[in-house]
């Protein structure tokens, strides 16, 4: 069986940037289960998929705009010190999750702190990156 829009599939993976270090895998854990064409996917690890068959493997190598796109300097905002909760200092290179107006969550990274201004990165953290990936399908339903 071969996989195509709609095939149902497991895949294990491992994804690492131009210079080896991994930022995301499945090894050691369940494989990624996922539906092609659903969008749950970038596209580009979606398309890579499409005619590869049960067990095979394959690299690839995906451009900033086959994944995260490139980054978008109109995403940096700088917000004051107190617009956050909780009870942290903030350091540059911090993960905050935070809801856009739509309720929709999202990762953004503390860039700087000035006083009691901070500058926050909205990008995805792998945006404007080449993504490396390693794949092994596992099934195809």
């Amino acid at each position: 069986m071969e996989i195509k829009n709609g095939s149902k599939v497991k895949v294990h993976y491992t994804g690492t940037l131009d210079d080896g270090k991994v930022f995301d895998s499945s090894e050691g854990k369940d494989p990624l289960e996922f539906e092609i064409g659903s969008g749950k996917l970038i596209k580009g690890f979606d398309n890579a998929l499409i005619g590869m068959k049960d067990g095979e493997e394959k690299e690839i190598k995906l451009t900033p705009d086959q994944a995260y796109g490139e980054r978008n300097d109109q995403l940096m905002q700088e917000v004051p010190k107190e617009a956050l909760k909780g009870d942290f200092e903030p350091k540059p290179g911090m993960q905050l999750m935070l809801k856009s107006p739509e309720g929709k969550q999202m990762i953004a990274t503390i860039a700087k702190v000035e006083g009691d201004k901070l500058t926050i990165d909205m990008n995805h953290p792998l945006a404007g990156k080449t993504l490396n990936f390693k794949l092994k399908v596992v099934s195809i339903e």
